[in-house]
């Protein structure tokens, strides 16, 4: 598997385009807004766009999904049920943010834990991460030991709790029971900043490290 990171609205989301390298065949991770540039990005690196996955509901990770899945004529998938409030909600986040308005929409199917979601001739696991929201779901592909963790996990820090729903604990679950497991030498895409790896966070994290157990 290969990828790209965009990061895109004055947020700085980390949009990913994740694509089979014999195929040519993506997937658009979180795009956040700036469909334009998204597009002629897949332009450059002449992909096959097939679909649009969405780790969770908060604006600025899917503000342009609307957009580009009717220019793209894709579907949108993603994320897990639970977080169908915030595809609702959008036009208030949108004047909590400052943002111009994005009307509510479902996606075209809803995501679970436990499926596969093909890219040309590589597949990426869903894995449900609750926490930061209900809903959040991470997207793994274990051949290229490469994660994309949304907004569940950054480099030194974890995601936020205080938005409506989240919890905390439930968030440390998330990233201690299900991303750890699966091995210090994956990498991860976080939905804002530089990547890393399990590893490092387990190893120098001050919310989740392997030094702070509480």
């Amino acid at each position: 598997m290969e990828f790209q990171i965009l990061p895109v609205t004055a947020l700085q989301q980390n949009c990913t385009l994740l694509w089979c390298a014999r195929t040519r065949r993506a997937v658009i991770v979180d795009p956040g807004g700036e469909p334009d540039r998204i597009e002629a990005r897949l332009n450059q690196l002449a992909l096959e766009p097939e679909r649009i996955l969405l780790t969770h509901g908060h604006l600025d990770h899917v503000g342009a999904a609307v957009e580009l899945a009717k220019r793209l004529a894709i579907p949108i998938m993603g994320p897990h049920p639970d977080d169908a409030f915030l595809l609702k909600s959008l036009a208030e986040q949108c004047r909590m943010f400052g943002f111009p308005r994005i009307d509510a929409f479902e996606p075209d199917l809803w995501l679970q834990p436990g499926e596969r979601i093909a890219v040309g001739e590589e597949s990426l696991e869903v894995i449900h991460c609750p926490g930061h929201t209900p809903g959040h779901i991470v997207l793994y592909d274990p051949r290229s030991q490469l994660a994309q963790v949304g907004d569940v996990l950054f480099r030194g820090s974890i995601g936020r709790t205080d938005f409506p729903r989240g919890n905390h604990l439930q968030l440390l679950d998330s990233i201690r029971q299900r991303l750890f497991p699966l091995g210090d030498a994956v990498r991860f895409i976080p939905g804002h900043g530089p990547m890393s790896t399990f590893g490092e966070e387990r190893r120098s994290n001050p919310f989740v490290g392997d030094r702070n157990p509480g």
